[in-house]
């Protein structure tokens, strides 16, 4: 199933070489969550999904709490009179001051299919500012959510830094990881899809733990662009290389393939 979000680096277009790679184990952990792509795709008895975005995460967990009726909701936001500029920044004003949870999962999941690109974008001060798409019928991903709703049914959603949380993990715990990648080049630093970056030292950090929880048992499998930096960070793992053709950059017509690596830590590996 497509996750019901448009997202930067989406990996349902990857998933069978992902679940070829994760092996098994009681609880599938992810520390970026994301679209869920994974998530949604996968056969775990449980899930642990995490990510910086809290706007995200509070859209996860209402849904995952209110189902079908909160997709009645925000099919109102769906209609030819919300798909006009000026309304769409009105709800984006709205969207970044004071409104209740469920309202503002409502406002992220309108903006995120009415936004240019489906980008997801944030500026200094942590405010939302994609600009309004123009698109002719912005889909309303009814299917997508209902599902999503039941497949939550055994999932935690939380907000919380990947370093904590992975430091928590113990033995049957299986990760998945798909961090902001490192660029490609000083020009291609599309990072900042939530408050803040994803700098090279917590790259490094990343690379780190995936090391010492494969020393535990605890298997890793991390996402990442192949550069001769990625392949340093993880020359512990068991890697696997290949072409992917990027649908969501910051620049529309800038969708060229990019060198993608999976990288296994296991014991096996470490």
């Amino acid at each position: 199933m497509k996750p019901f979000l448009k997202w930067a680096g989406g990996k349902y277009r990857l998933i069978d070489r992902i679940k070829a790679q994760l092996p098994p184990g009681r609880r599938l952990v992810e520390p970026f969550v994301g679209s869920g792509a994974v998530f949604l795709n996968v056969d775990y008895p449980a899930y642990l999904l995490s990510d910086s975005n809290a706007d995200l995460i509070n859209l996860y967990r209402v849904l995952q709490k209110e189902g079908a009726r909160f997709v009645d909701y925000c099919r109102e936001y769906f209609t030819p009179e919300t798909n006009r500029g000026e309304v769409y920044y009105r709800f984006r004003s709205r969207f970044n001051g004071p409104c209740s949870g469920e309202q503002k999962a409502a406002l992220f999941l309108y903006l995120n299919r009415h936004g240019y690109n489906g980008l997801c974008r944030y500026n200094a001060s942590g405010k939302f500012n994609t600009p309004f798409g123009r698109y002719k019928k912005p889909y309303f991903p009814e299917k997508e959510m209902l599902f999503f709703a039941r497949k939550a049914r055994n999932a935690l959603f939380v907000c919380r830094d990947f370093r904590e949380l992975m430091a928590e993990l113990s033995p049957g715990d299986v990760v998945y990881g798909d961090p902001p990648y490192v660029p490609l080049s000083t020009t291609a630093d599309f990072t900042e899809y939530s408050r803040g970056g994803f700098s090279m030292e917590e790259q490094k950090k990343l690379a780190g733990l995936a090391v010492a929880l494969a020393g535990r048992g605890i298997p890793v499998l991390l996402s990442n662009h192949d550069t001769a930096f990625v392949r340093r960070l993880y020359r512990k793992a068991q890697l696997s290389t290949f072409q992917v053709q990027r649908f969501i950059s910051a620049k529309g017509n800038n969708r060229k393939k990019a060198a993608e690596l999976l990288a296994l830590f296991s014991e096996t590996e470490g």
